[in-house]
């Protein structure tokens, strides 16, 4: 079982169920226990879209393109 929740920072990361700490990327340590869980789902990659969906959903659409075309 996969947790999906939030870092004080707004950016959305998982961390499996039993896991005591979680380092999000803007470098804070997040003790689990203590987060808001917002869903829960039984494998690994269904939480990295969950994820994925969330990001999109608070910080638009991710652009990725070559610098030649820019």
């Amino acid at each position: 079982m996969y947790l999906i929740f939030r870092c004080d920072c707004g950016r959305a990361t998982y961390a499996k169920e039993g896991v005591v700490q979680k380092k999000c990327v803007c470098g804070k340590n997040l003790k689990v226990a203590e987060r808001r869980i917002i869903t829960k789902t039984e494998e690994a990659k269904n939480a990295a879209e969950i994820v994925q969906e969330l990001q999109e959903e608070k910080y638009g659409g991710a652009l990725f393109t070559t610098a030649d075309k820019l």
